[in-house]
């Protein structure tokens, strides 16, 4: 069934996100592998080369710090933990922005925390930055900010960023490569008669359990992360492939349809994904009026919000804050995140983007609201 399905989401995956973790990036913990690294950035900038846009999630900050640092241990202190990661990172991203230069291709670091996603105007600051670089042909290469996080608001795994990054720039696809084949229906270490999973629907409850539950010690950090991750990645209409990192040539084969590791397959196509997510949880904060011909063009063409269309702003919000659009007649024809700030609507309304920066100071989007980010509700 993989052959079939697995080809089709794969093959038609223009935009990709993939995470590797530890063990695939680091010589058993003890520093960085530059060779297995530098096969990564190769694999990478092929698939750049045939016209992906792809984003790399990688662990091996802390493990590359300890080293710089000649610790023989991993320290638990989280305040070590931190320093191992600042001293690690600058190793890791230079690892990845040398390996990708050698093979014609640029990257940029990007660290990220949850307050980053959580709070919508840094949501925004994030996808716009990520989108733009992926419009640059760049290879983002993103790792949690493990220096300023702790306990509290860490993502806690590489696997959940990954399905974060995937929903933030709305990615067809979602690659985990691990130290495992991928699923199986049980514990195959324990259970003899444990069989392997080539494809499954991403957030069948069923998973969990042959992961080892959220609460067992065989899911801690392990299999469970990965199920989660492509539960989460789902929500926005992306599905998941759990591979085995060491298999030759891994995102090659996978991106060329081959049938590797377990495929969890997204039930929702992603743009009706994402337009269900702001269509049931986005807070409404104001509300602007546009002219007939505006309204025309995103109720009936699906176009963008563009401030000279806007003839009213009502309410007080910021950037990133959801806001109605009303036509003529006080109607609300859709909804979205907002570019600006109501303030800095009122200036803008009615104008022209070539004008925002005389009137902001500075030169924004062109949208009011984007269309990847507005939904349809009359």
């Amino acid at each position: 069934m993989q052959d079939k399905t697995g080809s089709r989401v794969l093959l038609s995956a223009r935009r990709i996100v993939v995470k590797v973790g530890s063990s695939l990036v680091t010589d058993e913990g003890r520093g960085l592998d530059a060779r297995a690294i530098a096969q990564w950035c190769e694999q990478l900038a092929s698939l750049v080369k045939e016209g992906r846009e792809v984003i790399m999630v990688s662990s091996g900050a802390i493990a590359e710090g300890i080293k710089r640092l000649g610790w023989a241990t991993r320290p638990k202190a989280i305040h070590e933990l931190q320093a191992a990661a600042a001293v690690g990172q600058m190793g890791l991203v230079h690892a990845y922005e040398s390996h990708l230069r050698e093979n014609g291709v640029r990257s940029a670091q990007v660290l990220l925390t949850h307050a980053d996603l959580a709070d919508r105007e840094r949501y925004l600051n994030a996808r716009s930055t990520l989108l733009t670089l992926l419009q640059l042909g760049v290879v983002p290469v993103i790792n949690e900010n493990d220096t300023v996080v702790n306990d509290e608001i860490r993502f806690g795994d590489n696997d959940t960023l990954g399905a974060l990054v995937a929903n933030l720039v709305d990615a067809d696809a979602l690659i985990i490569l691990t130290d495992q084949r991928g699923l199986y229906t049980a514990d195959p270490r324990k259970d003899p008669g444990a069989t392997f999973v080539d494809e499954a629907t991403a957030g069948d409850p069923a998973l969990e359990a042959m992961a080892g539950g959220a609460g067992s010690s065989i899911g801690k950090g392990g299999m469970i992360t990965k199920i989660l991750a492509a539960k989460r990645a789902a929500g926005s209409g992306a599905s998941t492939v759990i591979a085995w990192g060491r298999e030759p040539n891994a995102l090659i084969r996978l991106a060329q349809g081959e049938s590797l590791g377990t495929l969890l397959v997204a039930q929702t196509p992603k743009n009706q994904a994402r337009k269900r997510w702001m269509a049931d949880h986005l807070q409404l904060r104001g509300t602007v009026t546009v002219d007939p011909g505006a309204a025309a063009k995103v109720r009936d063409e699906g176009k963008s919000l563009l401030p000279i269309g806007m003839v009213e702003v009502q309410g007080e919000f910021s950037r990133g804050d959801v806001i109605a659009v009303h036509d003529a007649d006080g109607s609300e024809i859709a909804r979205g995140l907002a570019n600006y700030s109501s303030v800095e609507a009122r200036l803008i309304c009615r104008k022209p983007s070539v004008e925002f920066e005389k009137l902001l100071g500075y030169t924004g989007e062109s949208e009011m609201i984007h269309r990847t980010n507005l939904v349809l509700t009359g």
